[in-house]
């Protein structure tokens, strides 16, 4: 009989997590972060302080920013390393809802483990349970059901034997990576079982890496060899898949040029010959001219959100050859499927086309296009003295200015609003990951707690949050997190006084402004001085020149330091973008609506069916 060891069913859990490893050798989890309350508290949270030397654990403000720090901690490792959260009952689960679909939509590991009514129904209604007179197992926690890639409530300690296998194996898959919520009720926590001891062993996590199909090969390479025009569109799955080198080594070979998404940013060098750059409703005229022109588009690694395909208008003309890991990808606009990882599929692809090469007049076109963008680009950002107040370009401009080595040293974290256009376009990095967007879910809050768990990953990177005033009043408590855990960031505030990016589309369907922006008789929002109560270093600049000096003294800083500088809210990077399909009112008493509306159904026409 083997040798058992005596535990509650929380010590048992935290054990497991802390005995996992990467093959690098590195602990799998980095820890926990946990608000207690009285669904976690006697029970996860003594386990927790049990084995705290070996599964840290992280005190946060907010349940929802916690786990986006969570988040953006495993995304800044590749999805090769990640977190737990922990959650009181009540509103204390209901706040991780939101990262939960974030997680889901950006398939990013997070083990969400929230606090839940007491399975023995003594005490029922507990403080803040839901009651539900047709169905008396329901709790606020089977929300997460359809936002987890695995769920389980943990009824009996014994079900730990099964449950932590399966969390594991769903937060470490290539294809269903998501978030994995563990529901545990508050007095199962406390109950004790004999655990086999060899349960706890320390294991080794292997990240599997899908292989091609050697007749999906052959066809895609079959489709490649009788392309003219071909185009790459690099997404999240190259990062995720550590395929940087491959892509280039495959652009290069074979002559190709490429585009990148949003999650994809920084799979190819700012400046490598034939990086295009962004691509889509956020895109660089390099990248969607070509993308209009293109008969064949390698979709590498991505979701084929609108964003990226102008909502099936873009490259609606060319045939499509998905290469992905998830089979559910593979099978968007009808494409021909490659499901493989990013790295085996490329160089099985590779292996196959030989010397095939697309050089010729779309080549020296390609290049031709990125060589004038990035000229653009420098010229947009170089701008050091601005009439009136700067925009978002010229703000990036100066960040990156401040160092000499930004574009292999910076991280930039930004999610949502005008800047992750404007970031896409403009911003320069040559590491893969310098560039931290989340733009699956585009979450207003997310941009701070998300830089404090980049931090938390790359400790020796200059994490740098680029935020809007709106984001920013959305979510700003774990500026006060980052002071306590000693992980500086520096927090660039673009205050353009509302919803600017909101703003200017509600007008460009017609609409007046109405609802987004602050009127002038509304209080001027003083975010240097708020930052300072939360602990950090911070100043309001006037200028361009004043931010680029602040930049200096913000990186020379010892912790967090908050830069505001008011913004331009009317004016954006005119070159590039493409259409984007947002519902226009089919019948309205307002003009311009009624324009916008004509303008929308025949931009429809473009759309691919």
């Amino acid at each position: 009989m083997s040798a058992t060891v005596r535990l509650t069913m929380a010590q048992a859990l935290v054990r497991y997590l802390s005995a996992l490893r990467t093959e690098e050798g590195a602990a799998l989890f980095g820890g926990a972060f946990a608000i207690f309350g009285h669904g976690n508290v006697a029970g996860l949270g003594e386990a927790l302080y049990q084995y705290r030397d070996s599964f840290p654990t992280y005190r946060a403000h907010n349940e929802q920013a916690m786990a986006h720090a969570a988040i953006a901690y495993a995304k800044a490792h590749m999805r090769r390393r990640m977190m737990a959260v922990t959650s009181s009952i009540g509103p204390g689960a209901t706040n991780l809802l939101t990262a939960a679909a974030l997680a889901h939509v950006n398939r990013l590991p997070v083990l969400l483990l929230p606090g839940d009514v007491f399975v023995s129904r003594a005490p029922d209604p507990v403080l803040q349970q839901l009651e539900d007179a047709t169905d008396g197992s329901v709790s606020v926690n089977d929300a997460f059901k359809p936002l987890s890639r695995y769920f389980d409530r943990i009824v009996y300690p014994e079900q730990l034997l099964t449950a932590l296998p399966r969390a594991i194996a769903a937060l470490t898959d290539a294809a269903a990576c998501g978030p994995v919520t563990l529901s545990l009720p508050q007095d199962v926590q406390t109950m004790a079982y004999d655990y086999p001891e060899e349960f706890f062993a320390p294991r080794v996590v292997r990240f599997r890496a899908v292989p091609p199909v050697e007749q999906e090969l052959d066809d895609a390479a079959l489709l490649l060899r009788n392309a003219k025009q071909p185009l790459i569109v690099a997404g999240g799955g190259v990062l995720y898949g550590k395929a940087s080198a491959a892509l280039q080594a495959f652009a290069e070979r074979h002559g190709i040029p490429v585009a990148e998404t949003q999650a994809g940013k920084s799979s190819l060098p700012w400046d490598h010959p034939l990086q295009l750059g962004a691509i889509g409703v956020t895109g660089s005229p390099a990248a969607n001219s070509l993308a209009a022109q293109a008969d064949v588009v390698l979709a590498v690694g991505t979701r084929l959100q609108d964003f990226t395909t102008g909502s099936n208008s873009l490259f609606a003309q060319a045939q499509l050859l998905s290469l992905n890991v998830n089979a559910f990808d593979v099978l968007k606009r009808r494409g021909l499927g490659l499901q493989a990882d990013a790295t085996l599929g490329l160089q099985g692809l590779s292996q196959r086309l030989e010397r095939w090469n697309s050089a010729g007049q779309w080549l020296d076109r390609a290049q031709q296009a990125g060589s004038a963008w990035r000229d653009t680009v420098l010229a947009i950002t170089g701008k050091r003295e601005v009439a009136g107040l700067p925009y978002d370009g010229e703000v990036i401009g100066a960040v990156q200015r401040s160092s000499p080595d930004s574009t292999t040293r910076d991280i930039v974290v930004c999610a949502a609003g005008t800047l992750p256009a404007e970031l896409h376009k403009l911003w320069r990095t040559s590491t893969p990951g310098g560039y931290h967007m989340e733009y699956g879910y585009s979450c207003m809050g997310y941009e701070i707690a998300g830089g404090l768990g980049v931090k938390m990953a790359q400790p020796d990177a200059e994490v740098i949050v680029m935020v809007g005033d709106g984001s920013y009043l959305m979510m700003n408590s774990e500026i006060a997190t980052s002071v306590m855990l000693d992980k500086k960031l520096i927090v660039v505030v673009l205050d353009n006084r509302g919803y600017g990016c909101i703003n200017r589309l509600q007008q460009a369907c017609g609409n007046a402004s109405f609802n987004n922006m602050l009127p002038d008789s509304a209080p001027r929002i003083d975010f240097a001085l708020h930052a300072q109560s939360l602990g950090a270093l911070s100043e309001h600049v006037a200028s361009i020149a004043e931010l680029e000096q602040a930049m200096l003294r913000a990186r020379g800083a010892s912790r967090t330091y908050l830069i505001c500088i008011n913004t331009d809210a009317a004016r954006t990077t005119e070159e590039g973008g493409c259409w984007w399909e947002v519902a226009v009112p089919e019948v309205s008493t307002q003009a311009g609506v009624q324009a916008a509306r004509a303008r929308y159904e025949n931009d429809r026409l473009k759309q691919r069916n």
